[in-house]
């Protein structure tokens, strides 16, 4: 029977939470981009009133607003499984980045949520209130929502891009090329001054590719294996003796 390795994580347990740590943020990456399409997409500046009011009547943002919680919910058990899952592959824990990310990534998850119910607040005002759409505020509240995940959630996303990828850069959890990644990412999201769309791809595009890496790292992991540090151990892979 497999030993448990010297984070006291039996190695059967560590590939299911890796498993976990892949699905979850496979989970939040796409309903992330779904929810913001949703909340998201409203008439500009110029949009007229006919065409606010015929969009909120199809309640494609207050669908928006009930799928968010969903992403945030995503998000938390995919902190916490990655966590575990690199805590189990470093011999000695960075206490500060640990640290950063874990505040980041709660304050990330905050912030988009509020984005979310800034923007859904004249929508769900007239369909659960039944106040007159005034197009002002309509106009008004989904360019708060954008200052705040723009501004402020892209940011702390950055900050929790920069702590996983140092955190990965000395464990063998990821592929050694993903903490460069991770730092040019990270960059271009803390550096970034623009409200273009576009920008609300690059994090999520993040997330995917860490938890590809993590689910193939947790398939390829030995099952024998008692030491999960980068150090060599014999075990059997999928039916084959290494």
């Amino acid at each position: 029977m497999p030993a448990p390795d010297s984070s006291g994580i039996h190695p059967q347990a560590l590939r299911r939470t890796g498993y976990l740590a892949a699905g979850v943020g496979y989970a939040h990456a796409l309903l992330f981009l779904l929810s913001f399409w949703l909340l998201f997409t409203v008439p500009g500046a110029s949009g007229s009133e006919a065409a606010i009011t015929d969009l909120y009547q199809r309640r494609l943002t207050l669908t928006g607003l009930y799928v968010m919680p969903f992403a945030g919910i995503a998000f938390i058990w995919f902190i916490v499984a990655l966590r575990m899952w690199t805590s189990a592959h470093i011999q000695q824990e960075k206490i500060l980045h640990s640290n950063i990310q874990l505040v980041s990534g709660i304050l990330y998850v905050s912030l988009f949520f509020a984005a979310g119910a800034a923007s859904a607040t004249a929508a769900a005002s007239a369909e659960f209130a039944g106040d007159a759409m005034d197009p002002t505020s309509v106009h008004l509240f989904p360019r708060y929502a954008s200052t705040i995940l723009f501004v402020f959630a892209v940011r702390m996303a950055a900050m929790f891009v920069f702590t996983t990828s140092n955190i990965s850069r000395s464990t063998a959890a990821v592929p050694r090329w993903f903490s460069v990644v991770g730092i040019v990412v990270g960059l271009f999201l803390l550096l970034s001054a623009t409200f273009s769309k576009v920008l609300v791809l690059v994090f999520p595009s993040w997330v995917i590719l860490l938890s590809t890496l993590v689910a193939v790292r947790a398939w390829q992991m030995p099952v024998g294996e008692t030491s999960l540090t980068g150090m060599p151990s014999v075990g059997v892979v999928h039916g084959q003796v290494e």
